[in-house]
C-alpha cells in the first residue's frame, strides 16, 4: 500500500479501557517484564471477547482520528514486551528472578533458563483481527532482541551476545508469521538500545538484521527514552546510539523527539531511512494544537526530506487517559494535514 508523504502513525499501543485493565495492578513505576494476568478484570472465559471489544474500540478511535498506519493498540497486552518474551522456549517465568536495576530499584524478570526458541505464533491472531477489521495500513509491534535480552536474568548464556542473537531468530520467525497473515509494517520496540550503547554498538545492528532477515513487510526499529508516565524528566536531548542504525535493515527508524525536546540534527544521522519522528508530547497534558504539531514537523524537515519524515506520537499512548489520546492523535492528523497542504504534497 503507498502512502502520501507526511503519512501519520502510532508507535504501538494505545489506552485500554478501565473495564479492561487495572492499570495499578500493572505496577505504578515500571513496565511489567514477567506475565500479570492478575491486572485483568475480565475474567479468563470471557476474556478474549472483551479484548477483541476493546481492540475495535482502539481501531476506531486511531480511523477516527485520521492515521493512516494503525496498530490494534496492544489491547491484549500487559506490556510491551511481556507476552511475547515470556513465550518463548528456554524462558522461565513463573520462578522469577528479582534484581536490582542500574538505578538501585527492584525489579521482577523472567529467568533464562535454556537455549531460546520460538515455539510458535504469538501475535497472528493479533494481526489478522486488525486486518480483518479496517482498510488501512497495518503495522504490529514486537520486543526487539537487544531489549528482551536486557530485561531478563541470563543464566543459560556464557556469551551474552548468543543470547541476543538466538532471541533475534526467535523474534525473526514471529516477524515471518505475522508478515504472512497480513502486516504491513513490522516494527521492533528496542528503547534499551539507549541503556548500553557500548553493548548496543557491538550486537545491536547485527541483532536487529537477524531479526528482520527474509522479511519484505515494511520494517521499523523503535526506540525512546521511557514512557512518559514512568519517565517524566528527559534530562539528555541526544541519543547515544542512533545515527548507528542508518546500516541497519531497518527501513524506517522511529524515534522519540517530543518530550526531550530532542537536538534534531540528529536525525540526519538517519540517513537514508524512512524517520518517523515524535512530534506528540506524551508527557503533556495539554493536548498540542495543529500549529503546534505543524510547527515540530517543520522543524524536523530541516533535516529529513518530507518523502522520508512519517509523523507520529513521541511513544506508546497505553498509558494516557483514552479521551486525552484521541484529542492528541486528532492534532496529530491536523498538523500533519496542515504542513501537507503547505507543501502542495
Amino acid at each position: 500500500m503507498h502512502l502520501r508523504p507526511l503519512s501519520s502513525t502510532v508507535v504501538g499501543s494505545y489506552p485500554q479501557p478501565e473495564w479492561l485493565i487495572d492499570r495499578e495492578a500493572l505496577g505504578a513505576h515500571s513496565v511489567p517484564r514477567v506475565r500479570a494476568s492478575h491486572a485483568w478484570r475480565i475474567a479468563e472465559p470471557w476474556l478474549q471477547e472483551a479484548q477483541d471489544d476493546a481492540t475495535l474500540l482502539a481501531i476506531r478511535d486511531m480511523e477516527r482520528a485520521g492515521i493512516d498506519t494503525i496498530t490494534d493498540g496492544e489491547m491484549r497486552r500487559e506490556s510491551y514486551s511481556n507476552r511475547f518474551a515470556t513465550a518463548l522456549e528456554g524462558v522461565d517465568a513463573e520462578q522469577a528472578a528479582t534484581i536490582r536495576t542500574r538505578a538501585g530499584e527492584i525489579r521482577t524478570v523472567p529467568r533464562i533458563v535454556g537455549r531460546i526458541r520460538w515455539r510458535g505464533a504469538v501475535e497472528v491472531r493479533d494481526i489478522e483481527f486488525l486486518r480483518a477489521n479496517t482498510d488501512l495500513q497495518t503495522k504490529i509491534t514486537l520486543p526487539g532482541p537487544f531489549t528482551m535480552a536486557q530485561q531478563a536474568m541470563n543464566e543459560a548464556y556464557e556469551d551474552p551476545d548468543e543470547l541476543v542473537m538466538d532471541l533475534a531468530a526467535a523474534v525473526n520467525a514471529e516477524a515471518r508469521a505475522l508478515e504472512g497473515a497480513g502486516a504491513d509494517v513490522i516494527q521492533l520496540d528496542e528503547p534499551w538500545l539507549r541503556n548500553d550503547p557500548e553493548a548496543a554498538r557491538r550486537i545491536a545492528v547485527a541483532a536487529i538484521d537477524r531479526a528482520l532477515e527474509g522479511v519484505r513487510s515494511t520494517r521499523a526499529v523503535h526506540l525512546c527514552f521511557g514512557y512518559a508516565a514512568l519517565v517524566g524528566d528527559k534530562l539528555t536531548n541526544r541519543y547515544e546510539f542512533l545515527g548507528e542504525l542508518s546500516e541497519s535493515a531497518a527501513d524506517q527508524i522511529s524515534i522519540e523527539a517530543a518530550q526531550p525536546r530532542l537536538d534534531l540534527g540528529q536525525l540526519s544521522e538517519l540517513s537514508p531511512k524512512v524517520v518517523v519522528v515524535g512530534v506528540l508530547d506524551l508527557g503533556d497534558h495539554q493536548v498540542e494544537s495543529a500549529e503546534t504539531v505543524a510547527d515540530r514537523i517543520r522543524a524536523a524537515l530541516v533535516h529529513v526530506p518530507a518523502e522520508r519524515l512519517v509523523c507520529a506520537p513521541d511513544c506508546g499512548m497505553k498509558y494516557l487517559p483514552r479521551a486525552r489520546a484521541f484529542a492528541k492523535l486528532r492534532a496529530l492528523s491536523a498538523g500533519t494535514a496542515r504542513v501537507r497542504a503547505e507543501l502542495g504534497l
